[in-house]
């Protein structure tokens, strides 16, 4: 297993466990089946453990089996502070802490975030109940290590948080499709700027990238690397050294054999010209399943009525190359749920973007589709209820 170190030089595995996909049965998440995937894990030389308060079942069965098997100081915890649920309450800090200490069994979290900030104004929030000095005390305690925070959003949200806190680490979406949305490869190197390390969620893009068309999945099966769809998109970010840990949500044992193989071989800076090229190929494949031919260039920004353009048009697009659900999910979470949302239905056809944009799409008329398919009537009443309870 090949580590890079986190803030403070401790070395922490580049394939870290994603533990909210554990295998279920009966209902229940399989806790034999799960600890030895994660034992497996463990000997194979991961150390670092994802989880978090509102992934159901997780955070007990990861203490659970962490306790039962006399390994918790082999591994660093991570997991998270539900933001979302601590509204004005300062007691709820403490509240949810605890709870999730008593859960894992444990007397402190190694990687502590604020989980699932979609713009600034979430932090600004946490802030406003003191949550920073909250954090501060945890750290000088000892119950906590690291300090980090999770993030759905643009670019330029995802820079002003880093630039508000002292933060230890952070966690980002980030693969070979996002290079240039949410917090991206700007956000990605920013971050590596200021020595703030960054895990990496969703390397595979929900699986998608795992499981690619017809012409992608052939150009892969030809060359001469032999590494799967699944081992290009991980080597893909191990390439990076900006990427310190990438997660992976292994329930299988073979998984976690070809994801720790896969992290024991790559090194920051190997990939090639033509390998760079491949992923090229693999992406025009992918494009070809789109519905709007939107490159993200952002030319068409910013919109006088405040529509996030090319991120309507990346979960409009997600719909058709990654399922209705999938794009609906990204847009309510990256758009919808933002203090100030990007919303299509705001666009007032005044034609700014159309005259900028290099693709010539026809985005007034675009955005009208976009806005039908994102927002049936019924996902834009639980939208409405979402940013009542979450903003």
């Amino acid at each position: 297993m090949n580590y890079r170190n986190d803030k403070h030089g401790e070395p922490v595995s580049i394939l870290g466990y994603g533990c909210m996909r554990f295998t279920q049965k009966g209902g229940k998440i399989d806790l034999e089946k799960a600890s030895r995937e994660i034992m497996l894990a463990i000997e194979n030389g991961v150390n670092y453990f994802d989880t978090a308060y509102i992934y159901p079942g997780s955070e007990v069965a990861l203490g659970q089996i962490l306790e039962e098997n006399k390994v918790r100081d082999k591994v660093k915890i991570a997991t998270k502070l539900p933001q979302y649920l601590v509204g004005n309450n300062p007691k709820a800090l403490d509240k949810f802490f605890d709870e999730e200490k008593k859960r894992l069994r444990t007397d402190h979290v190694d990687y502590y975030l604020m989980h699932h900030l979609t713009d600034v104004s979430a932090w600004n929030k946490l802030k406003a109940v003191g949550a920073g000095e909250w954090l501060q005390r945890k750290k000088e305690s000892g119950e906590i290590i690291n300090v980090g925070f999770s993030y759905h959003g643009d670019t330029e949200g995802f820079l002003e948080i880093l630039n508000d806190y002292d933060w230890d680490f952070c966690q980002i979406q980030y693969n070979y499709i996002d290079e240039t949305t949410q917090a991206g490869v700007a956000g990605l190197k920013a971050a590596a700027q200021k020595g703030v390390p960054v895990v990496i969620m969703e390397p595979l893009r929900g699986g998608k990238l795992a499981e690619l068309p017809e012409g992608a999945r052939d150009k892969v099966n030809a060359n001469a690397r032999g590494w799967s769809p699944a081992e290009w998109a991980f080597r893909w970010l191990w390439n990076q050294p900006e990427v310190t840990c990438v997660l992976s949500g292994m329930n299988s044992e073979q998984m976690v054999l070809e994801n720790c193989k896969s992290a024991s071989e790559a090194q920051a800076g190997e990939f090639t010209e033509e390998d760079f090229e491949l992923i090229e190929s693999i992406k025009e494949e992918i494009r070809k399943t789109t519905k709007v031919n939107c490159t993200g260039c952002r030319y068409c920004m910013p919109c006088p009525q405040g529509v996030d353009i090319p991120g309507v048009f990346r979960c409009y697009n997600h719909m058709y190359s990654e399922g209705k659900s999938r794009g609906r999910t990204e847009f309510i979470q990256s758009i919808a749920l933002q203090d100030n949302p990007g919303l299509p239905s705001l666009c007032i056809g005044c034609g700014k973007c159309e005259r900028h944009c290099p693709q010539n799409i026809e985005i007034i008329k675009t955005l009208k589709e976009a806005d039908r398919r994102l927002e049936p009537w019924y996902y834009k009443l639980g939208i409405k209820l979402g940013r009542r309870f979450i903003l």
